[in-house]
Order: structure tokens, then C-alpha cells, then sequence
């Protein structure tokens, strides 16, 4: 079942605002044969301002939308479907964490912890601190008084850049410690299929992947808002990702940071088309 969820965070309504509409147009429902749940209207930020108290663009949108997302998405679970969630940006995990039940593992693979706050992030961006949100260590006014989702010890950071300057070492040390991180260097060194079928084949209760797709390599997907050097390429991403997306414990899956404004004769798009289809198909 998929089903979209336009949230940029930026407030601004940049090009992963109309990343779902054009995965759909470029053949995503039809190449995996999937039911259709439309689209999350009120998963949208029309607020670029920064929230004086919390530092967070949109921080009252935000949580209405997170409060949508979060009610399609346990609807879809409750009948029995596993959701494929559109983004938008990594602010609609929060959402999605809502709906999800109790002692349920993240497979979060991103080439960015997305561990800091609204005092912190340069931006102000809540997808500079999803990852921080859901464990309870972002700010309350990027997702409502919920406090923590997800136990930081059911977390698996994946592909994320080794820090190398100030800035990612000072969000780096901000991560909880019971996080599991494999970050790209390690993923390429262990080989990214021994990680995947690893993580898929151990753990027990349901599990959430979450996949923001500028933890390719920038040389294979350019089309993302903050492209990061030294990521994987494609084939070592669908190695990783195809036994997560598989396994049987899977509740669902998003997929974020399209950038269609980076993409203008939409060739990246059919790609990841291809890539969601081998990763999902039978």
C-alpha cells in the first residue's frame, strides 16, 4: 500500500514536496502492483519561520502533520497492510513513529544522523533532527508532548558518513550510545549484504525501515537537498536494504529527500523507481 506524505520541512515547498507525484508518474504503484492510499493532504508546511521558543520551522504545522501521518499510517497497519510511505523529507518519521507499537526496531539508513535540535541545526529544519525527536532527545515541539518513540537501543543507524569536522563530531557526540551504527565505510568494509541479512535475520518484534535516499553516493543519485560525499552506490544500497525490506517482521518502509528540483529530466527518479522495485519485488 502506498501512500504520500509531502512534508518539507524547510516550509518552503522545495522539490521533495513533489517527489511522491513523481515516483508515481515515473511508474512506482505499477512496477510493484500495489493498492494505493493517496495522499496525506495535511502532510504539508506552509511556514518557513523558525519557532522562537523551540528554533523549529513550522513547529505548530509540524505536529499537526505528524499527527495525520501518524493516523493514516496506524489505520494501515491495524488492517493488515504494510505501508510504503512517500516523503517529503525525514520529518514525516516522527509521524510515523507515533503509529507504530511499542518495542518496535528502526532500521533508519541515512547519510546523516539527524541528531540535532532546534538550537543546534543551522537550519532549523526538524529533518535535521528526526532521529533525535524519536528517542527522545529533540525538541517536544517538533512532534507534541509524546516524549521518546522509540527506545534508542531498537535503533539501527545505518550509512551515515563517518564524522570528519566540527560540526558532524559535535552531532556525533550527541547520539545515544545505545544506537547501533554501522556507518558507510563500515557497510562497504563488512559488505553491505553481510549487514543487511544480518540485522533482517536477528531481533525479535516488528521492525520500521526508513530510507533517505541521500545515503547514495551523490555521483549515482545527485537529485537530494544535502548530498554527501564518500556514500554508497547503488548496488551496495539495494545489498543492504533489499533483506530489511523483506523480512517478515516489517511493518513498513519510507523513503525520503527526492529532490525533483535537482532532477529536472527526471531520469533520477525513474532510477530510484527501479531500484524501490527490485528491493520490494518478490
Amino acid at each position: 500500500m502506498i501512500v504520500d506524505a509531502p512534508l518539507d520541512s524547510s516550509g518552503s515547498g522545495r522539490g521533495e514536496e513533489r517527489a511522491p507525484s513523481a515516483l508515481r508518474r515515473a511508474g512506482l504503484r505499477e512496477a510493484l502492483a500495489a493498492d494505493d492510499d493517496g495522499r496525506i493532504d495535511e502532510a504539508r508546511l506552509r511556514d518557513p519561520n523558525r519557532d522562537p521558543e523551540s528554533g523549529v520551522i513550522g513547529a505548530a504545522g509540524l505536529v499537526r502533520a505528524g499527527g495525520a501521518i501518524a493516523a493514516r499510517v496506524g489505520a494501515l497497519i491495524a488492517d493488515g497492510h504494510r505501508p510504503l510511505v512517500l516523503g517529503g523529507d525525514c520529518a514525516i518519521l516522527p509521524g510515523i513513529c507515533r503509529a507504530l507499537p511499542p518495542a518496535t526496531d528502526l532500521w533508519f539508513v541515512d547519510a546523516h544522523p539527524d541528531f540535532l535540535d532546534g538550537a543546534t541545526s543551522p537550519t532549523g529544519e526538524a529533518a535535521d533532527m528526526d532521529l533525535s525527536v524519536v528517542t527522545g532527545y529533540g525538541p517536544a515541539a517538533a512532534v507534541g508532548p509524546q516524549g521518546a518513540l522509540i527506545e534508542p537501543s531498537r535503533v539501527h543507524l545505518l550509512g551515515h558518513r563517518p564524522a570528519t569536522d566540527e560540526s558532524s563530531r559535535f552531532e556525533a557526540g550527541r547520539i545515544d550510545p545505545a544506537i547501533h551504527q554501522v556507518n558507510a565505510a563500515e557497510v562497504r568494509r563488512r559488505g553491505a549484504a553481510t549487514v543487511g541479512t544480518h540485522l533482517a535475520a536477528n531481533g525479535e518484534g516488528p521492525a520500521w525501515l526508513h530510507l533517505d535516499l541521500d545515503v547514495v553516493d551523490p555521483r549515482d543519485l545527485p537529485a537530494v537537498t544535502y548530498p554527501e560525499p564518500d556514500g554508497l552506490p547503488w548496488a551496495d544500497l539495494m545489498a543492504l536494504v533489499t533483506p530489511l525490506a523483506r523480512a517478515d517482521r516489517l511493518l513498513g518502509m519510507s523513503v525520503t529527500d527526492l529532490n525533483t528540483d535537482e532532477d529536472p529530466d527526471g531520469r533520477h527518479t525513474r532510477r530510484v523507481v527501479e531500484v524501490l522495485a527490485e528491493m520490494l519485488g518478490d
